[in-house]
């Protein structure tokens, strides 16, 4: 138990330390770079990157394993999940409403980091024994920057080999069984075997098969959690001006202390707006890429624009009702926390329904990014590997599930946190690196 301890408060301030001021700076810093070198082509090609999203269910080239379509709805069964529900209420929690302001600054800029991910990925892709496509912050960074930075590559792929197992995994898994266990009384064992079961009829048959289930399930569960959201907001339809007035009010002002909410400084309301955004769309950690490079494409800007609107459905929209259900509600104050305070804030909004839409929610979510994680940990653990280590991780992975939802997590919570930070600091130096390629080919594009 002392050693422990000990590991617990050396990686406690590892995390401060990776977590802190410089990686806040680094990953926005990085983002608006992007964007000011693509010349805002995010915000102004959003329209063209939806018209793209749904063209991509028809492929436009045969090399590649999945539609240009799933490949982001695979981003995005990795991406939406607690963090669009406990994520969002913690940065709340935390950093008062100005949070939701500094999320939504997180996600304009890193509209920009995922689209710059993304080309990249397709770019310089590889294609293994198996005839799969290959790519991803590991693959751009050998193949884009050269041999002397191939241990960034190998650093990058530990690191996500790893940390798939905390935050795509195990934490997940909990998530689900603490929240069926308080609200149906189901024990945790019978969770955890019962998403392990559902996981491994997914996961053992490869890619295409969680794709094809991501493609069916993402936009069913978002299109349903955002109806509900909506209903919720037109029912509290005078509240909602009151709601943007705090949002941007302490985005830049310090809030009072005011029922169970314990008050925050500016800098609360941008760190925890900034990290749990980041946690949410995951812009800057490498891992979406990973996803997008298995695309059915030959052209790495048009996946690029489809990439770019994983961001926009997980923050701008998903984590943005979640954020303004919360506020609307004056759940905000009551002084509960994390999935929690999100439930208290649906079930006054909707008595008898409210909670079960949250319960439901985070249960599918949860479902969908332990799905998505393991396609991004596999091809980590491929690249470092070779192809004749799938099998035995993806056995592994499965094992892990009910272990998670059985076990106390505080510990591993920490790690992957520290974990996620590491995967995204080689990526980063990446995009800066390779940034010339990523201005050049969508100068290309759309001039052609």
């Amino acid at each position: 138990m002392e050693v422990l301890a000990s590991l617990t408060e050396w990686i406690k301030i590892l995390n401060g330390i990776v977590w802190g001021p410089a990686m806040l700076v680094l990953i926005l810093g990085t983002g608006l770079y992007l964007m000011l070198g693509l010349k805002l082509m995010p915000i102004f090609k959003l329209a063209y990157g939806s018209k793209m999203l749904w063209k991509g269910r028809e492929s436009d080239s045969n090399q590649g394993d999945i539609s240009a379509f799933n490949a982001l709805m695979t981003s995005l069964s990795a991406t939406i999940g607690t963090g669009n529900i406990a994520g969002v209420a913690t940065a709340i929690f935390l950093g008062g409403p100005g949070a939701m302001f500094w999320m939504w600054m997180t996600a304009l800029v890193g509209m920009a980091t995922k689209y710059a991910e993304a080309v990249l990925a397709v770019h310089y892709r590889e294609t293994d024994a198996n005839g799969n496509k290959n790519g991803g912050p590991m693959y751009y960074i050998k193949n884009g920057l050269g041999q002397r930075f191939a241990w960034l590559g190998t650093t990058f792929a530990i690191f996500g080999a790893m940390a798939g197992f905390g935050i795509g995994n195990t934490i997940q898994a909990n998530s689900v069984a603490d929240a069926l266990n308080n609200k149906f009384n189901i024990p945790f064992e019978w969770t955890g075997i019962a998403i392990g079961i559902l996981v491994a009829l997914v996961l053992l048959g490869g890619i295409k098969r969680i794709a094809h289930v991501a493609g069916s399930l993402v936009p069913l569960m978002a299109v349903s959690y955002v109806v509900a959201a909506t209903t919720i907001l037109m029912m509290h339809a005078e509240q909602i001006p009151h709601a943007f007035d705090l949002i941007f009010t302490y985005a830049f002002t310090p809030i009072a202390a005011t029922g169970g909410f314990a008050g925050a400084a500016v800098w609360a309301a941008i760190r925890f707006g900034v990290a749990r955004g980041i946690f949410s769309n995951e812009a800057g950690l490498g891992s979406a890429p990973i996803a997008h490079a298995s695309a059915m494409t030959n052209n790495p800007v048009r996946q690029g624009t489809i990439a770019m609107m994983g961001t926009f459905i997980d923050t701008i929209i998903i984590c943005s009702m979640t954020g303004l259900v919360i506020i609307v509600s004056g759940a905000w104050t009551s002084g509960e926390t994390g999935a929690s305070l999100s439930s208290l804030a649906f079930e006054s909004a909707m008595p008898g329904i409210g909670s079960y839409v949250v319960t439901i929610g985070l249960t599918v979510f949860a479902f969908t990014t332990i799905l998505g994680w393991s396609i991004y940990s596999e091809k980590c653990v491929t690249y470092l590997m070779g192809i004749k280590a799938i099998m035995p991780f993806r056995i592994l992975w499965i094992l892990a599930v009910p272990v998670g939802a059985t076990s106390d997590l505080e510990f591993i919570w920490l790690v992957a946190d520290t974990l996620n930070a590491l995967m995204a600091i080689p990526n980063l130096i990446a995009l800066l690196l390779l940034s010339p390629v990523v201005f050049g080919l969508t100068l290309a594009y759309f001039r052609k």
